[in-house]
């Protein structure tokens, strides 16, 4: 009886050890949540796929040089929720993209915040926040 307890009690501390970094994977610390960054540009592919959408976009530097960005959206589940699909995106669309910037410096933004989105260069949400 007691052996089994301890094998019960050593369980349920592993899985309690194992657990703490499953919630790292929405963690926000990678980006510079306190202010958002434009970009402006050409929707090259839209990669509808789990666990996030990917959208990349080429956008002409300050220096004229081609910048290749990738903008992370929310899990499928949630954009079909919100009325995106595989189609809300094409190459070659011209867009506006506002999102929150990689903290490393790269031409990385998330687009899991409220006043994130990938519009039409009307103003016309294509992709947008939805929870």
């Amino acid at each position: 009886m007691k052996t089994k307890r301890l094998a019960l009690l050593g369980t349920a501390l592993a899985l309690l050890i194992v657990s703490g970094p499953l919630s790292a994977h929405h963690g926000k610390g990678a980006f510079e949540t306190e202010k958002l960054t434009v970009v402006k540009g050409t929707v090259t592919k839209f990669a509808f796929i789990n666990p996030h959408a990917l959208v990349y976009v080429d956008v002409k530097g300050d220096k004229g040089d081609l910048e290749h960005w990738i903008a992370e959206s929310n899990s499928l589940n949630h954009l079909h929720r919100g009325g995106y699909d595989k189609d809300s995106l094409k190459a070659g669309d011209q867009v506006v993209v506002t999102g929150q910037r990689s903290r490393n410096g790269t031409f990385t933004l998330d687009l899991q915040c409220q006043e994130c989105s990938v519009k039409d260069l009307q103003g016309k949400v294509l992709l947008g926040y939805y929870f």
